[in-house]
């Protein structure tokens, strides 16, 4: 309700409404300003990325929280002239320029408040009277310096924080800022903003994602779409001449601030300054929905003064349609996969969109469905080098290497940079027996992300491989350097000792690594067993008991157990842990050819005893 609260509190004349029409159209402007602002930009690009299942209320925090501190920025500017047209408080005036600073800080278009600062204070504070303004001139030209200097400042210490130059964005993000013909770029330009207006009017189409051609570039004058931008321009015409020209001082004052409110803050947004890394974000209308809103409210209180009969009927159909529609987006916004799959129906020909759906079934299992999505993306985006990369993945995991192969080796050709691909390319070509290939792959996974412990540790499973002992044992030491708690590099390194008969560094390394991971059963286990070896016995045995605490249904600790109870002579707790391993997995061979020389042992005894 602060959109709403915010226009009935500060004198913007409205035509009179009853007391059930104004509550009326103060929420249907309340539910407008939630719903234009309840949907974000939500892009996983990264196939490492973890996703968090409850997705609606952490997308576009920042885009809220500068929402936030710019009302905020505004209300306090309001504050500095409670007393008096003629007077007003400097120290209000710095506050203002400091939650504006905040607002800019949580996103760039916070610092657009100050231009709807400025716009109020001519408008609303001087009114436009060309006499009365000659009287306030003075204070009126120390605000504006006010604000002019403050704007300033924070633009440069926004520079300075963005590394003095602005972010770069590929052809993906923003076709239409790299169309050759300026004239197809201004074109394409005022088509978004077409589509924005609408989304603020009707916010049925809505997506996380609309880059990846989900709008498609108009590139000929005989593309029926041009109509929405002339219709656009002829609407915002109107709306400037009944701002301009009405005879009405009250309705000419409320359309103005409310053209302010509605395109000031959108001009961040617009690729008239710089170019931004979006076709449409959703996020970016949070603070143009508060001048849409104005103009709204003001047309819904005139309409009504001139359509008695049917103003409460109409109010109530907009309220509800405005509520089930909100009511629709949030269950879309519930889960990963509702709010992928709507986004299908809004950009069919979003590469992103494909990706997403597919990534979403490959993490619940469901590998056929995602591979399908997958192809679709690659087709098309044939650049799309991160479901290249997942494809290539669920393609080894199928064990069809060949495919796999060629789809890694394009993106790595695409992106060379592409540390994850030219790991994954790596472990196919090690799987395929292109030793060479493999150790070359991970070298250049490790040239692009220097602390790479993943790839550090399939490295040294290469070398394993190879026999190339020294080596692996350096890949994987390299590995819990870079990640001190990375189990199978450590485990790997006690394992690889434990058959080289390098027991004694076996028994050192596995000690440290528990230090780091005091409760990591693989390595305890990996342990007890260089410990038996050592003929160690309690503190094997201690081991091995502590790794089936916390995993209780290992058969192969089971079973090692009973060797070392075995070898220990405790022949009667070997017998009891043989025939749990042999329970949990009855087709070890190993342990039924123990157990069976157990049994031959127990009977020579119980013969020797009789």
């Amino acid at each position: 309700m602060v959109l709403s609260e915010l226009y009935w509190d500060h004198h913007i004349p409205l035509p009179k409404l009853g007391p059930l029409q104004s509550r009326l159209v103060t929420a249907f402007v309340a539910l407008v300003c939630f719903i234009n602002s309840y949907d974000g930009d939500f892009v996983f690009d990264d196939s490492e990325a973890i996703i968090n299942n409850k997705v609606a209320g952490i997308v576009g925090r920042a885009d809220l929280l500068c929402a936030l501190f710019f009302q905020l920025s505004f209300l306090v500017y309001c504050k500095a002239f409670q007393g008096g047209d003629k007077k007003f408080s400097v120290l209000w005036i710095f506050g203002s320029i400091l939650l504006c600073a905040v607002a800019m800080l949580c996103k760039e278009q916070g610092i657009t408040v100050l231009g709807v600062n400025a716009a109020y204070d001519i408008l609303m504070v001087c009114n436009l009277n060309i006499y009365e303004l000659a009287h306030q001139l003075s204070g009126l030209l120390m605000r504006l310096a006010l604000l002019f200097l403050g704007g300033s400042f924070l633009l440069y210490a926004r520079w300075r924080i963005m590394g003095t130059g602005p972010p770069s964005f590929t052809e993906v993000d923003n076709p239409a800022s790299f169309a050759e013909n300026v004239i197809l770029r201004i074109v394409n330009y005022n088509y978004y903003y077409s589509l924005n207006a609408w989304l603020l009017l009707c916010p049925w189409w809505l997506c996380f994602d609309w880059s990846m051609g989900c709008v498609p570039l108009i590139k000929s004058a005989t593309d029926w779409r041009i109509f929405w931008p002339l219709l656009l321009w002829c609407c915002l015409m109107g709306l400037v001449y009944q701002a301009l020209c009405s005879q009405d001082s009250n309705k000419r004052r409320t359309l103005t601030f409310g053209l302010v409110l509605l395109v000031i803050p959108f001009l961040p947004a617009s690729n008239l300054f710089f170019r931004v890394g979006f076709v449409i974000a959703e996020r970016v209308l949070y603070l143009s929905s508060a001048g849409y809103c104005l103009i709204l409210a003001y047309a819904v209180g005139f309409c009504s003064c001139h359509w008695k009969k049917h103003k409460v009927s109409a109010t109530l159909t907009l309220l509800c349609v405005n509520v089930a529609r909100s009511a629709q987006r949030s269950q879309q916004w519930r889960s990963e996969q509702s709010l992928f799959a709507s986004a299908l129906s809004v950009c069919p020909l979003n590469a992103k969109v494909h990706y997403n759906v597919g990534k979403n079934l490959a993490d619940r299992g469901n590998q056929s469905a995602a591979v399908k999505y997958y192809r679709e993306a690659v087709r098309l985006h044939p650049k799309y080098v991160h479901a290249m990369n997942n494809l290539g993945n669920i393609l080894k995991e199928r064990n069809e290497l060949k495919e796999a192969e060629v789809l890694l080796s394009a993106a790595v050709n695409i992106q060379p940079d592409f540390a994850a691909a030219w790991m994954n390319l790596g472990i196919v070509q090690n799987s395929l027996k292109k030793f060479d290939k493999a150790e070359q792959s991970y070298w250049n996974a490790i040239r692009f992300r220097k602390k790479y412990p993943d790839c550090y540790y399939n490295l040294g499973r290469l070398y394993a491989d190879l026999n190339r002992s020294i080596d692996a044992l350096n890949a994987w030491r390299n590995a819990t350097m870079l990640k001190p708690d990375h189990s199978l590099a450590w485990n790997n390194m006690v394992i690889l000792l434990d058959n080289t008969g390098n027991l004694a560094q076996a028994e050192l390394i596995g000690k440290e690594a528990l230090k780091i991971l005091p409760k990591d059963h693989t390595i305890m286990f990996s342990l007890a067993n260089v410990l038996g070896k050592q003929e160690k016995y309690k503190e094997s045995e201690g081991f091995f008991l502590n790794a089936l605490k916390i995993n209780p249904n290992v058969a192969s600790c089971h079973g090692n157990l009973a060797v070392l109870y075995h070898r220990w002579g405790k022949l009667d707790l070997a017998k009891r842990h043989y025939e749990l391993s042999l329970r949990l997995d009855p087709s070890a061979p190993g342990t039924k050819e123990n157990y069976n020389m157990l049994k031959r042992k127990l009977e020579l005894r119980q013969r020797t005893v009789g």
